[in-house]
């Protein structure tokens, strides 16, 4: 069956307005299927019981990932053992997931289950022991039902590699769900699970939430563990224990609304987060949509700009230009190295060069400048808006997108330039929230189109309130 017809609910335009009572922008969606939240309730009152959620997620999967190819270890018999154990049980106060099926991307550690990262040569380890985070979903009750299809390494704009095969974007299967998150974001966004928790260095939870047309939150650097989301070839060594969080990596949650998002970040966070409960009309807006050596393609452009206007028609204080905005062009330069040298672990780059003690610490005086400089910037802002890539979903390649060029406004670019979105909000550390906007149209392809809304670091929960108050604008 194709994706296209899996119950698709088209709010009809194309980055236009719809003409009635309201005007309203157009998101593609795929399922009616409750999210997190609602499917809690439901468990909370007796509504269905945990086997019955658990025993409809893996035949929702069943059915549609054939065609999606998401979920790359399942994990049935011992969620449906999971879920009867529970059958029965009151939940407590503490356990908001109660019952609740979900996945997690397949570079965190699940006890007892492979995490190979892609790679054939690796598929010997099993994980001895739960990732911090998978502990701190299964107390809360989620019952983790398999983990998500990965890039090798976790270091593309796709998921495919030889050990699970290719992932497609369930809008349609000629174009990728992202990376490298995409697994998770094709699941929630097909209504197999009803959310996820993925990774991103370099937009890997942000782009998949983007092409799927769905939900997703990057954390403030340091605010959810990733002990137990360690590369196998270094996790598989006599005595490894767990390492610690890596420069500019986070793990996010996925979602198909903001209020799971908020959950789900609050019960991975290992501080306590304040919110400013400001509401969206009282602050003061950002948009940057121009990055130096990055255009962006009429696709993501034109709807962003849509939504733009639209909050300030209702009222949204929303500026596009600052003197405060940072050297992107420097950020851009050092991001890039300091990324480059976090995923090789200081091995040689292409160049042969080997980054030295010297050259780090010179990349993290970069990074504290570059973040004070955002938090200048905040102080006379509340958030700031932006695309989270310069394209909508990209067809499949056989290769890294990052080896190739991106198609944008009819011209080809080096696809690396297209990570200056990302670390917009990667390299100083910020939280990033992005929502659905509307459809457009890429290549002769309709797709879905996101927008990122940056907030200081810390400000995770504001970010999410401020994206659920835009999408009210937007959507109704």
């Amino acid at each position: 069956m194709p994706a296209r017809g899996l119950a698709l609910q088209l709010r009809q335009c194309n980055c236009a307005w719809d003409q009635g009572e309201t005007d309203k922008v157009a998101y593609p969606t795929l399922t009616d299927k409750p999210g997190a939240i609602a499917t809690a309730a439901a468990i909370r009152s007796g509504e269905m019981s945990p086997i019955e959620a658990v025993d409809a997620a893996i035949l929702r999967i069943e059915h549609l990932d054939a065609e999606i190819n998401a979920v790359a270890v399942p994990d049935f018999d011992r969620a449906c053992d999971t879920a009867r154990a529970m059958t029965g049980q009151t939940p407590g106060a503490d356990q908001p997931l109660f019952g609740v099926p979900m996945t997690v991307k397949e570079s965190f550690d699940v006890e007892g289950l492979q995490s190979c990262w892609g790679h054939e040569r690796l598929i010997d380890y099993i994980a001895p022991r739960d990732s911090e985070l998978v502990r701190r979903l299964k107390a809360a009750g989620a019952i983790i039902i398999g983990k998500t299809n990965v890039p090798i390494d976790l270091s593309d704009w796709q998921s495919f590699n030889a050990v699970y095969g290719r992932t497609r974007n369930p809008h349609n299967p000629e174009r990728s769900p992202g990376g490298s998150s995409g697994g998770g974001a094709a699941a929630v966004a097909s209504g197999m699970v009803p959310c996820e928790y993925g990774t991103d260095i370099g937009g890997s939870v942000r782009v998949p939430a983007h092409f799927c047309g769905i939900w997703g939150h990057k954390t403030s650097w340091g605010l959810v563990s990733k002990r137990g989301h360690d590369h196998p070839q270094i996790a598989r060594r006599k005595g490894f224990t767990a390492a610690h969080d890596g420069a500019l990596s986070i793990a996010g949650p996925l979602a198909r609304n903001a209020a799971d998002l908020t959950l789900l970040t609050q019960l991975g966070a290992t501080i306590p987060l304040q919110r400013k409960s400001r509401p969206l009309r009282d602050c003061r807006v950002l948009a940057i949509t121009e990055f130096p050596a990055s255009p962006v393609d009429a696709s993501v452009s034109e709807p962003i700009d849509c939504a733009i206007e639209e909050l300030v028609r209702t009222g949204i204080k929303v500026e596009r230009a600052s003197a405060l905005i940072p050297d992107l062009a420097q950020q851009q330069a050092d991001y890039l190295r300091m990324l480059n040298i976090a995923l090789a672990r200081g091995a040689p780059s292409p160049d042969g060069k080997r980054a030295s003690a010297a050259d780090w610490f010179d990349l993290l005086d970069a990074q504290a400048a570059n973040e004070f400089a955002w938090a200048q910037l905040f102080e006379t802002y509340d958030f700031v808006l932006a695309p989270p890539a310069p394209v909508l979903a990209i067809p499949h390649l056989d290769g890294s997108v990052f080896n190739a060029t991106i198609r944008v406004n009819g011209q080809d670019i080096p696809a690396g330039a297209a990570l200056a979105w990302a670390g917009l909000a990667t390299f100083p550390n910020l939280p990033s929230t992005v929502l659905p906007i509307g459809e457009s149209n890429y290549e002769g392809t309709a797709l879905p189109c996101g927008m990122q809304v940056i907030g200081p670091r810390w400000s995770d929960l504001d970010c999410i309130d401020a994206a659920e108050a835009i999408a009210q604008i937007l959507h109704g």
